[in-house]
């Protein structure tokens, strides 16, 4: 294969050097006009798989409580907590995906049993890692606003997590080899590197002599660990980035900026962005699609807004020409099922939803025989919305469309 070279323009990569013109003309010489010389179909040119990658997973209390009600009914989980129920709307999709990718925001707890710690520094347990993989989930970044709100600890204490529950991880690290290694995936053959940086840590420093701690977003570290990834032999490298304001569905200067920078500066295949909490669009750059934000994967604020509800999970098939990897992007609405308040009674409205739940909006809409009207009604409004969101800045224009249409 021709590894697409790491270049200052991203357009310099289209051309075909004099070698490859070589290859190519052998192998048309070995064929038919209409396959090859012994009559059977070519082969497909170049090989393929498909990348699932969705929002933040945050864990607020509200949801550890639902876990607790949720092991009560099956049995299962660990010390007393199953989140699988949570999230396993959304298994048939991420179980698809030749790779899934996943965004851990919080910090983990070292112990199944807590304590654990809701907003401003979170701690939560760490059973959601064994949800996270259960449902099919490959390897998840790491580096967010919150992976210092406990210090070099926390971070261990993620990553030990995820370890033990057989995810793979990039973004933080406990050691300064851990953080040198590139986190590259065999997937069907191709390997696969994800990189994860953040912007900032919610005022806190990294520590002077452990630099490695987690990475910070720069175009000079993110050229970097390309570099490093590339040479470690990745022949794909996907950009897991936590930028952008929160609450916010418009992507802002800095953001638009560097993602230009990236498309244009770098060979990195696809960028997934991270921390608003509310979808934001999508958009071909130079040929690189960029995800500004993927909303929330599954996550309780504390005042719903209504759009953080409303998530999308990125789904992106990747094939290869040439040399080349032309990526394919669609999408999956997404939406957070919240159990509404009782009033100063205790009374709620009836007809409600009584557990926290992530949907998959075509699929609901799709099997919908027992949605009552104003969840039908919510789960087309989720789908219109963020449809309309992703496709503001002209991405239907390159391609890019539902993984299934709106019932």
């Amino acid at each position: 294969m021709i590894r697409r070279p790491i270049l200052t323009s991203r357009r310099g990569r289209f051309g075909i050097s004099g070698a490859a013109l070589v290859v190519l003309a052998a192998g048309a010489a070995a064929c038919g006009p209409f396959g090859s010389d012994d009559g059977k179909p070519a082969a497909a040119e170049g090989r393929s798989f498909t990348v699932a990658a969705a929002g933040d997973i945050l864990i607020h209390p509200e949801l550890t409580e639902q876990a607790a009600k949720d092991a009560k009914t099956t049995g299962n989980g660990e010390a007393g907590l199953d989140f699988d129920p949570i999230m396993a709307g959304m298994k048939p999709v991420i179980s698809r995906a030749d790779l899934a990718i996943c965004h851990f925001e919080p910090v983990a707890s070292a112990s199944p049993k807590g304590p654990f710690e809701s907003f401003p520094a979170f701690i939560v347990p760490p059973q959601i890692t064994t949800t996270i993989k259960s449902i099919g989930y490959d390897t998840c970044s790491t580096a967010s606003n919150h992976s210092l709100d406990h210090g070099a600890t926390g971070v261990t204490n993620t990553l030990n997590a995820l370890d033990k529950a057989g995810v793979k991880h990039t973004g933080s690290a406990r050691s300064a080899a851990e953080a040198s290694k590139p986190n590259i995936i065999d997937v069907k053959g191709v390997k696969v590197a994800q990189l994860s940086f953040a912007g900032g840590f919610n005022g806190h420093e990294i520590p002077e002599k452990k630099p490695w701690l987690v990475n910070q977003t720069s175009l000079r570290s993110i050229k970097a660990a390309e570099r490093r990834a590339r040479t470690a032999g990745a022949d794909v490298v996907i950009l897991s980035i936590h930028w952008g304001r929160e609450h916010q569905p418009t992507p802002n200067a800095n953001q638009l900026r560097l993602a230009r920078s990236i498309a244009e500066e770098t060979g990195i295949d696809l960028v997934i962005g991270h921390h608003a909490h509310v979808v934001q669009p999508m958009e071909k750059i130079d040929g690189t699609w960029i995800a500004y934000g993927l909303g929330n994967q599954i996550a309780r604020h504390e005042v719903p807004s209504g759009l953080s509800e409303e998530g999308v999970t990125g789904w992106f098939e990747f094939t290869e020409h040439g040399g080349e990897w032309d990526v394919q992007a669609k999408y999956v609405p997404t939406f957070i099922e919240i159990p509404p308040d009782p009033d100063e009674t205790g009374a709620v409205p009836e007809g409600s939803v009584e557990d926290h739940r992530l949907v998959d909006v075509a699929a609901a809409l799709r099997d919908g025989d027992k949605l009552s009207a104003q969840q039908r009604a919510r789960y087309r409004l989720a789908f219109e919305r963020t449809e309309g969101t992703l496709l503001n800045r002209g991405a239907g224009q390159d391609g890019l469309k539902p993984l299934h249409p709106l019932p």
